[in-house]
């Protein structure tokens, strides 16, 4: 018989962990290198056979400020970190801005998997993945919670309504302050919406900054 590897008996580990509780979320937070065991493990949906590899996500395990981003883009596959490519570099400038550091915050999205072609995530895809984010905020328990986007927001508060009418705004989602925001790469294609961007970071800023006051 042959002997598991150590990321096998964690996956098992960590699978058995998240099965033994309804809706498969484990009662008590696990460990991040335990939810990462379950991601590199996955198979649920078809993006696994695309992939080059999957993107965790990357930052502070115990950051304040969580940034939710939508799915991995060809340069995420291939390097494993998420936000590497224009649209990276554009939200280390908004982070910059907002008096935040990359180190300070952790950066995931809600698909683990590249879409073909960075086309937009299937319902089915998300919902396949929508433990392990689940699982990565319960663990790292942000006070702040930036959404990107479209699919990160309405996954995140459970809407319908568009970012256009959301970015900007402030919501208390359970015991998180959730702050929607245009996705970066929309002020690629998008140049007016760059200005936005920089006015919605700001206010991020200020609430991380009144959030960290209000804690002291």
């Amino acid at each position: 018989m042959e002997h598991m590897t150590q990321n096998e008996e964690s996956s098992q580990k960590a699978a058995s962990s998240v099965s033994a509780s309804p809706g498969g979320i484990h009662k008590q937070p696990l460990p991040l290198d335990d939810i990462r065991a379950l991601v590199d493990a996955c198979h649920r949906c078809d993006l696994c056979e695309g992939r080059t590899q999957v993107v965790f996500g990357a930052g502070n395990p115990h950051a304040d400020v969580l940034i939710v981003g939508e799915a991995p883009g060809k340069n995420e596959d291939l390097q494993g970190e998420p936000f590497v490519g224009a649209a990276g570099k554009f939200l280390n400038e908004l982070l910059d801005s907002a008096n935040l550091k990359r180190e300070d915050v952790f950066i995931a999205n809600v698909i683990k998997c590249r879409p073909p072609g960075n086309r937009n995530p299937r319902a089915d895809e998300i919902e396949a993945c929508a433990d392990f984010l689940r699982e990565q905020t319960r663990t790292i328990n942000p006070k702040v919670i930036v959404t990107l986007g479209n699919f990160a927001t309405q996954f995140i508060m459970k809407t319908g309504i568009g970012i256009t009418h959301l970015h900007g705004t402030i919501h208390q989602v359970g015991r998180f302050t959730v702050m929607p925001v245009y996705h970066p790469a929309a002020a690629i294609y998008d140049r007016a919406k760059r200005d936005v961007l920089f006015e919605d970071f700001a206010q991020v800023g200020r609430v991380v900054r009144e959030l960290g006051a209000q804690a002291c």
